[in-house]
């Protein structure tokens, strides 16, 4: 395509403004001026406008009047010449119009410039700078190689642009514009080298091929580049430039006719349009539609054409192999059959118009539909309720789709070489399986189905009843498509057992205390039903057959017994045929209390769980209480040590032990009467008897405690002691159980007593020399007395005594160290002891019987001594009531003498 160049409006104005402008040419061609056809599929802006003028002399004085004559000009735009508001002079250099140029701009003054607007084949378009003072420009060409004379036009002063004609096609000149004034005289003047177009091409023929596009040949030209070829219809045209001979202009529309140019163009522009010839583009290809209705056919439909008198359609396979099938024909559709399945053919459909010519052909490739095999392969995963379908002689490029449908379902999966599958199918049903091999052409079916039989559903209604402990009976609903159950129970310790039935109800031996899962399934060839409902049983708890009473007294029975199985709380009921006792608890224990003694009672321990409640089938035991307390009646004393014990009896079958409780003793006896001894009590103790009933059922309470108390005890020894020659002192042990004392002694001259809470006794008037009989007497705090008699006892008081009458006692100093004591002795034999006790010592001598002092030595002088002299009676301690006498002993004066008598003490 050739673009040109506009001048714009404004541009064109200020050229033509000229008017009184006049044109010398000389050897000029008459001009014809062809139109150009314009068309924008765009905005519809554009205009081309082109020129054919041919070479014709025409005098430099008709210039003038020829631009009234361009109005007459084929391709201008009447409308742009009514919005410039100008006349248009017969000068194709004004148009507005793309063209080739080659500017060439040379000068030999400063003052002008010349300048090559546009070139044709005869024609050369020059345009000058004006010159102060000149009134007209010449301007010449001459040929730089030819002996051909030159050409030159003169114009006036208004006028910068003028041509020259007349020149010779593809040929070099020599442009010169000069400036002149009014006489004549050149002012300036400049000139440039141009060279022509080639010659005019003549066309020899103009045909087309394609519905969008038309060929021209011509004959080529000397000096063309290229070529310029036009083709038009009305306002509507299209170029392109080639090379040579032929060439094509596209982008046109079909079955139309279209005026054809050709212009040749070098270096300095193009020629005027060739002489033209009309031409028209074939029938487009018509809109073709293939389908493939089945593996071996086509159906080819078109859209008729109105210009079109007959169509040709050939059908063959893309790969060139086999047969070609064509047809000619003046309607449609055309079916073509017997051909290859799933295989991709190649349809070319053209019309002919009138003339028998060709149109377009419109291609179309369509593959058949695929050959669908008859063998599937079914693989059914009951577990997974999913199906895996493979396609026997599958292709690779071919799409298989399975399709299953049942009464309330429909699903398919698609495959090619590799299977498909299809889950989330439903149980219970029984699928019809189809299969459709599918390319782009369509689908074509398999000649057969199958059948796909579903696992049966899960049986529901499951109902589980124990119409007898120990024995479960397992129902449901009969399930569609099942052959055959299988009842699974499985127990809490997990130990499970199945039954098989080809019923719809099981039997299972149930234990109690156990809970029982339980699921039912239903099984076909095809496999086993998707879980269904899954059923919780809890048996009745276990019934507690080892309860014993651990504890039994008068009104309570406390039971004990193991754990059983499934319990969560027990009742323990007692029953003795008039009253109910109960009692609740988690525990294995319970205490039943406020019973009746010596009672036969009925004992039931029943389990109880919170899904079951109580288990009332459990066993009972009989269960006595306790006898009754005993109650003691009487206690009689057989003697000091034995006392019988009586009781009455509410009990047979009974045995009593009575016991008696001191502070350290404790005594029992047996018997099965309703009385015992209890002997060999120790004396001196209160003790407190009671009695318990001892039975096969159990031991009483004892019975309410009764005093026995036996006699006080004698003190284990007794002494006397004289405390004065009238008085004795009487002490003894203290004795158990005893409160107070009674002391008795008796001689033949009369007795002496003493009554006292202490365990001794000072007994007064006692006759010295005179044997007694002490005997003791002791009495408990509540009265009982016993008896205490001792023998042997003499009063020896008659020594002292005579002693205390007769002794004359005296101490000599027989030296500073030494001293002698003498005294009178009393009737009798007796032995006597000296006690000296002074401050410095104490000192002691015991003489013979016959005599009746005693010396001292060793005694330190100067001191202050207390003597004692006392008769010594056998076995018996020393009398410590007879009188001391205290002595001074001096140092000084003689180692002989008396010792001064200082005083006397009594026993204090």
């Amino acid at each position: 395509m050739v673009h040109r160049k506009f001048y714009s409006e404004e541009e064109l104005a200020r050229i033509l403004e000229q008017s009184d402008s006049e044109y010398d040419f000389s050897n000029e061609d008459d001009y014809n001026s062809s139109n150009s056809g314009s068309s924008d599929t765009e905005d519809k802006n554009v205009v081309d406008e082109s020129k054919n003028i041919e070479d014709k002399d025409v005098p430099a004085e008709n210039v003038t009047n020829n631009i009234n004559n361009w109005e007459s000009l084929e391709g201008v735009q009447k409308s742009t010449r009514q919005k410039m508001g100008i006349r248009i002079p017969n000068y194709h250099f004004v148009l507005t119009i793309l063209l080739y140029t080659l500017p060439a701009m040379a000068s030999s003054s400063s003052d002008i410039s010349v300048s090559i607007y546009d070139v044709t084949s005869r024609s050369v378009y020059v345009q000058w700078s004006k010159v102060v003072g000149a009134m007209s420009y010449k301007i010449i060409a001459s040929p730089v190689t030819s002996a051909v004379s030159s050409t030159f036009a003169v114009y006036n002063a208004a006028i910068i642009m003028g041509t020259l004609n007349n020149l010779l096609p593809n040929s070099n000149y020599t442009v010169t514009v000069e400036a002149m004034d009014k006489d004549g005289v050149i002012l300036a003047h400049a000139q440039t080298l141009q060279l022509t177009a080639p010659e005019v091409p003549i066309i020899d023929k103009a045909y087309s091929k394609l519905s969008n596009s038309i060929t021209v040949e011509w004959a080529e030209v000397t000096g063309a580049f290229s070529y310029l070829v036009t083709a038009q219809n009305g306002e509507f045209f299209a170029e392109t430039i080639v090379t040579s001979s032929p060439g094509t202009v596209t982008g046109l529309q079909a079955a139309t006719t279209y005026r054809i140019t050709v212009r040749s163009i070098n270096s300095a522009g193009k020629s005027q349009p060739s002489p033209p010839r009309q031409a028209e583009t074939v029938l487009p290809g018509p809109l073709v539609t293939v389908i493939s209705s089945s593996s071996d056919s086509l159906t080819v439909s078109w859209e008729m054409d109105s210009l079109a008198e007959s169509y040709f359609v050939s059908v063959m396979r893309s790969d060139g192999q086999g047969i070609r099938w064509n047809q000619n024909v003046t309607t449609t559709p055309i079916t073509f059959t017997s051909l290859d399945p799933g295989t991709i053919y190649t349809i070319k459909v053209h019309a002919w118009n009138v003339d028998g010519t060709p149109g377009d052909d419109s291609t179309k490739n369509q593959i058949t539909r695929p050959r669908c095999p008859s063998d599937l392969q079914i693989i059914f995963n009951s577990g997974e309720l999913e199906a895996t379908f493979t396609v026997t002689g599958a292709e690779a490029t071919v799409n298989y789709t399975v399709s299953l449908s049942s009464e309330n379902d429909s699903i398919n999966c698609t495959t090619s070489v590799s299977p498909c599958t299809i889950s989330s199918l439903q149980c219970g049903l029984e699928y019809s399986v189809s299969l459709a091999a599918s390319n782009d052409a369509g689908s074509t079916m398999a000649n057969k189905t199958w059948t796909l039989n579903s696992v049966p559903c899960a049986p529901s209604g499951i109902s589980i009843t124990e119409n007898n402990p120990g024995n479960l009976t397992v129902s449901w609903s009969n399930v569609s498509l099942a052959e055959y159950y299988v009842v699974f129970v499985k127990s809490d310790d997990g130990l499970e057992v199945h039954c098989n039935t080809s019923q719809t109800v099981c039997y299972f031996p149930a234990e109690c205390g156990f809970i029982y899962i339980m699921s039912v399934f239903a099984y076909s060839k095809v496999g086993q039903s998707p879980l269904g409902e899954i059923l919780n049983y809890t048996t009745a708890p276990c019934c507690p057959s080892d309860f014993s009473p651990a504890y039994v007294s008068t009104d309570t029975l406390e039971i004990v017994w193991t754990a059983v199985r499934g319990a969560e709380m027990y009742e323990t009921k007692a029953d003795d045929g008039t009253n109910l006792i109960l009692c609740n608890d988690t525990a294995t224990v319970c205490a039943l209390s406020g019973l009746q003694c010596n009672t036969l009672y009925n004992v039931t321990v029943y389990s109880y769980s919170e899904t079951r409640g109580s288990n009332t089938s459990c066993a009972s035991k009989m269960m006595t209480t306790a006898p009754c307390s005993p109650e003691i009646t009487s206690i009689t004393k057989i003697n000091v040590t034995m006392f019988m014990i009586h009781w009455n009896s509410s009990s047979s079958d009974t045995m009593y032990t009575v016991t008696a409780r001191g502070d350290a003793e404790l005594r029992e006896c047996t018997s099965s009467k309703t009385f015992c001894a209890l002997e060999n009590l120790p004396c001196g103790e209160t003790f407190m008897v009671s009695a318990v009933a001892i039975a096969p059922s159990g031991t009483s309470l004892p019975s309410y405690s009764v005093r026995l108390e036996t006699d006080p005890c004698c003190p284990s020894d007794l002494a006397v002691v004289q405390v004065t020659q009238s008085v004795t002192n009487v002490s003894w042990s203290i004795a158990p159980g005893v409160q107070t004392y009674t002391t008795l002694l008796v001689s033949p001259r009369g007795q002496a007593k003493c009554h006292t809470l202490q365990n001794h006794c000072l007994l007064g008037c006692i006759t010295c020399g005179t044997s007694y009989s002490v005997s003791l007497e002791a009495i408990s705090e509540t009265g009982l007395t016993s008896m205490c008699t001792y023998h042997g006892y003499s009063s020896r008081i008659i020594f002292c005594t005579q002693y205390q009458i007769k002794l004359s006692l005296k101490l000599y100093r027989l030296s500073n160290s030494s001293i002698r004591v003498t005294w009178r002795a009393s009737s009798g034999s007796a032995n006597y002891t000296v006690n000296l006790y002074g401050s410095k010592g104490n000192f002691t001598c015991s003489p013979n019987t016959s005599i009746s002092y005693c010396d001292i030595s060793d005694i330190q002088c100067g001191d202050v001594y207390t003597v004692v002299v006392s008769p010594v009676i056998l076995e018996e301690p020393q009398v410590s009531f007879c009188p001391q006498k205290i002595y001074s002993v001096r140092c000084s004066g003689s180692s002989l003498g008396m010792v001064i008598y200082r005083g006397k003490r009594s026993v204090s």
